[in-house]
């Protein structure tokens, strides 16, 4: 079970439809990446990395992906939480945030 931040819930909406991939790593690390568009039809994208015992390591919430489809959208944020969790973004600079 994951344990959501502050950042998912500013992330949700249960009127608007989302995609999802959920991604379960050996160590028990996840990653969940939703995409969606707004009302105002901006993409919208949220991504979450979770321990083993569901506790958030990284939630980040992008208002808007301009010029992005929500296919797009959802692989840059497949592979940004990827990068997180393989060290290319130290997870130490990437804290708990809402982006713009």
């Amino acid at each position: 079970m994951r344990i959501r931040e502050e950042t998912y819930w500013q992330w949700a909406d249960a009127q608007l439809h989302s995609r999802s991939h959920d991604e379960q790593l050996s160590d028990g690390t996840s990653i969940d990446v939703q995409v969606r568009l707004s009302r105002t039809g901006a993409t919208q994208l949220f991504l979450g990395v979770y321990s083993g015992a569901g506790k958030a390591m990284v939630e980040e919430y992008y208002q808007n992906r301009p010029g992005e489809t929500m296919t797009r959208a959802m692989v840059w944020g497949v592979d940004r939480a990827r990068a997180l969790l393989t060290g290319e973004f130290p997870l130490t600079e990437a804290p708990l945030r809402r982006q713009a």
